[in-house]
């Protein structure tokens, strides 16, 4: 895998630190590397990937080839979220083609740890992910092995759908979980992240936003990135 830059935010424990990471499954694919440069002008720090096999979820999305091309355009971190079935097949394959972060869900991982240790193997940075309906507590065994845990806030397969609020408490339960036991893992927050919506996930405790339609949709991805990361800053510190 090739060699990029890590992230220089990567204290779970300041409370200021917010990574924005826009999603591209809602970018326009014909012109993929020109809004992927113009979401990093805006403070974009990580490059949200979602991979959809149409068996885990009802949706057939992006592949490695598409991660190795996006690759060469952006020499930001590719966090690329494997909603896929069997992702031990695919780790390596995707490790590869340049991404750097990888989650996989809990749901489809019948044998976690060892799919987590697979992708640390791999020099990428493991992350686990949950659907609004699985209990935090279902982490319990890997909190302390994984760099970033992924809330989805709604039901994974399709961009543009409407915040689940009842999500907000595992956040919470989160952060509570790792300053009690002293883990170092960050939360990530993905679904219906946007203006309406991010200074409560925030507040709640999350700390990497992704965000696809709200930074890709109607107009400048610049300009979309930097509000949204404007009121996520002004609500971090009034974390409740």
């Amino acid at each position: 895998m090739l060699e990029f830059p890590q992230l220089l935010t990567l204290d779970p424990l300041d409370p200021t630190v917010i990574d924005l990471a826009p999603s591209i499954l809602a970018a326009d694919f014909a012109h993929l590397a020109d809004q992927v440069e113009r979401a990093e002008a805006g403070g974009g720090t990580v490059i949200h990937v979602d991979v959809m096999d149409g068996h885990f979820v009802p949706n057939l999305t992006l592949g490695p080839p598409l991660v190795k091309s996006l690759r060469r355009a952006t020499r930001l971190p590719l966090d690329c979220h494997l909603m896929i079935e069997n992702a031990d097949l695919f780790i390596a394959e995707f490790a590869d083609a340049g991404a750097d972060w990888i989650s996989v869900h809990q749901e489809a991982c019948p044998h976690l740890n060892r799919t987590l240790h697979l992708i640390k193997q791999h020099n990428c940075r493991a992350g686990v992910v949950i659907n609004p309906a699985t209990p935090v507590d279902t982490l319990s065994e890997v909190l302390d092995i994984v760099h970033h845990v992924l809330i989805m806030t709604v039901n994974p397969g399709f961009g543009g759908q409407k915040f689940l609020p009842e999500t907000l408490h595992k956040m919470k339960k989160l952060a509570k979980i790792r300053a009690e036991r002293g883990y170092q893992f960050r939360i990530e927050v993905d679904g219906g992240v946007g203006m309406d919506t991010v200074a409560e996930v925030v507040q709640a405790g999350a700390e990497i936003l992704v965000a696809g339609s709200a930074v890709f949709g109607e107009g400048d991805a610049k300009v979309n990135a930097q509000a949204l990361l404007e009121a996520a800053r002004s609500a971090s510190f009034e974390r409740v």
